[in-house]
C-alpha cells in the first residue's frame, strides 16, 4: 500500500500497464489498509494482546488463516509469486503458532 508505484510495479509488471500505477495510487493505498493489510495487522496485533492463551490462539489463527486466503487468492488471479512472497511468510507464522500450541 505504501510502495504501489515502487514495489507493486515490480511485483505486477506485465499485469497493468506501467501508466497506471501513478493513477491508481491512491486505490492502492486505500485497499491495502482499510481492506486488507491495516485489518489484518490490527487482528493479529490484538490476538497478541489477549491475556487468555485459548483466545490469543484463535484470534492468531483467524487472522493468519484470512491472510493465507488471501494469498492464494491472489495467486490465482494475479501471480503464483503472491503466494511465495505473501504465503510462505504466513505459512511459517501458522507453523509457529501451531507450535507453540503444542508447548501449552
Amino acid at each position: 500500500m505504501f510502495a504501489w508505484t515502487t514495489k507493486g510495479r515490480s511485483t505486477f509488471k506485465g499485469v497493468l500497464l506501467d501508466h497506471l500505477f501513478e493513477v491508481t495510487r491512491g486505490l492502492a493505498a486505500n485497499q491495502g489498509l482499510y481492506y486488507y493489510n491495516g485489518f489484518l495487522s490490527a487482528g493479529l496485533f490484538w490476538g497478541l494482546l489477549v491475556s487468555d492463551p485459548v483466545w490469543s490462539f484463535r484470534i492468531q489463527l483467524f487472522f493468519l488463516l484470512c491472510v493465507l486466503v488471501a494469498a492464494t487468492f491472489g495467486s490465482i488471479r494475479s501471480s503464483f509469486s503472491i503466494l511465495l512472497k505473501q504465503g510462505l511468510p504466513v505459512a511459517l507464522a501458522l507453523l509457529y503458532l501451531l507450535l507453540l500450541l503444542s508447548s501449552l
